[in-house]
This record gives C-alpha cells, structure tokens and sequence, in this order.
C-alpha cells in the first residue's frame, strides 16, 4: 500500500503549502481531488475527510484503495463518549446530559469537534450547573456547534503558565500523533501562545509510561490520531482531548516531523 496525502486546502495559504511541501519532501504523494486517489493507495485526508466521512470512504474503496482510519475508527475518535469510556481515570469524567451534572462544579462544556475556547469564560468554563445550563445555551447558538453534541466534562485545574484572552488558561500541555501504537512526533499544544512564555516546555516532561497506557487502551480503536495531553495542578497526567489524525492541527510539530514520520512507517 502507497501512502498518499489527500489535501484540503484552508484559509492560510502559506501554512498550506509548507505542510504540501513537507509531505512531498518526505516522498509522499499529495493530490487535492478523491477522482486521483489510485488503487492500493492508502489515503490520509488531511482536512478533507468531513464532513462526509463515509461517503469518502466508499469513493475510495470504489478506487480500490482505503482510508487510514476506517468510518468505524473515525466515528470512535469523534465520540467522545467512547473514548472517554475507554481512557475511563486517564481523562476527566463526562457527563451525558445537562441535568445528570452535580450542583457543584466547576466544568468545561464544548462541542464533539469543535470548542470555543478562546471564549473561555462565556463559552465554555462553567463554575457549576446553572451556569453549565448558560454555557449550554449560548453553544447551542453558534452555527457550528448547535450542528454537534455539546458534550459537558468535570473541570480539572491544569498546571497554568500563562493566561490568555478572556480567562483562558495557557496550560502545561502536549500534542502527541500517534499511528498504530507509535508516537510519530509530539510537541508543546499552545503554538499560538508561545511568544507569552518564557521558555516552551519539552515534551519529554510527559511520562511515556502514561503514554504506552494510554495508547494501549486506544489500540483496536483507531489508526492514526492526535492526543493531547496535560499535566494537573497535582503533578498528574491526563489527556484532554482525542482527535483524528487527517483533522489535528500541528499545534507546535513541525510538518517536516511529521511527514517524515509517516513516511517512515508507511513507506
């Protein structure tokens, strides 16, 4: 199977092209229409798998090639429900429905995919469960998340280096991609925050004992994706956030990393 890089573009060009540019450098084919995905391919749709996962999927199982995460895998990921079950300590609780929360709090709501976090205070910490029920109310009134199941999880206090616009906490907090068990790169996740820090944190703070557990019980479950993860108040390690790999922003990895990471373990 031939990796190939199925390429959306976006609304920074220059960004785009040094990610193009990257996945050539490192021997990948690029194209930008499913029509030339050829077969024995495998496909990574960078930014171009959504919103109509499955329909991909079948057009390029009819080109005789796949997806690097099947409609199974990727619907998985997108649940957070699911992945949430499976990590069970390793991550904050979530809660199912708005009226199953405790009184007290404090937690964080965001969409499936999506999240405002740049609105922090307004739309997305919520100090208990009348407040939830307001946080709730104003996601469900963006065009974008009213489409996705806003979903509500306990608030853990993460270890805070910065604070941002609006509240927003600038935490101790890493972005690993990860495909079939193997940490590909990893980086610090707030690449748009860097210039308010002293000095940018290693990723070799993270335990890699926390991460074999972690990506031990994602496994069977999907291919290629990105795993944030960050460290409590306390000293702990949880994870923050699952998404899939073809959709994850680099956050601080470079392209070159990870290019050249697929291409080693694809080619």
């Amino acid at each position: 199977m031939r990796p190939t890089i199925l390429y959306r573009r976006g609304v920074n060009p220059d960004e785009d092209d040094a990610e193009i540019q990257a996945a050539k450098d490192a021997g990948l084919r690029v194209i930008h229409q499913r029509t030339d995905v050829l077969e024995d391919e495998i496909v990574i749709a960078r930014y171009s798998c959504l919103p109509f996962y499955l329909e991909l999927e079948r057009d390029i199982k009819n080109r005789g090639a796949y997806l690097v995460n099947s409609f199974r895998q990727h619907s998985f990921i997108a649940d957070m429900r699911e992945w949430c079950y499976v990590l069970d300590e390793l991550t904050p609780k979530l809660y199912d429905r708005l009226q199953d929360l405790p009184e007290k709090g404090p937690f964080v709501l965001k969409g499936e995919t999506n999240s405002k976090k740049h609105q922090w205070d307004t739309h997305m910490f919520a100090a208990d469960k009348r407040a939830a029920g307001e946080v709730y109310s104003r996601l469900q009134d963006d065009m974008l998340l009213a489409q996705q199941t806003i979903c509500i999880r306990d608030y853990v206090p993460l270890k805070r280096l910065a604070t941002g616009f609006n509240g927003l906490p600038i935490t101790n907090e890493f972005r690993f991609f990860v495909y079939n068990k193997e940490i590909l790169t990893g980086a610090f996740y707030w690449a748009s925050h860097t210039a308010d820090l002293a000095s940018i944190p290693s990723v070799d703070e993270v335990p890699r004992g926390f991460l074999a557990k972690v990506i031990e019980r994602i496994d069977l479950n999907a291919n290629f994706y990105a795993l944030d993860v960050a460290q409590t108040e306390t000293g702990e390690w949880i994870v923050i956030e699952l998404n899939d790999g073809q959709m994850s922003g680099l956050s601080c990895n470079t392209a070159e990393a990870l290019y050249s990471a697929l291409s080693r373990v694809l080619l």
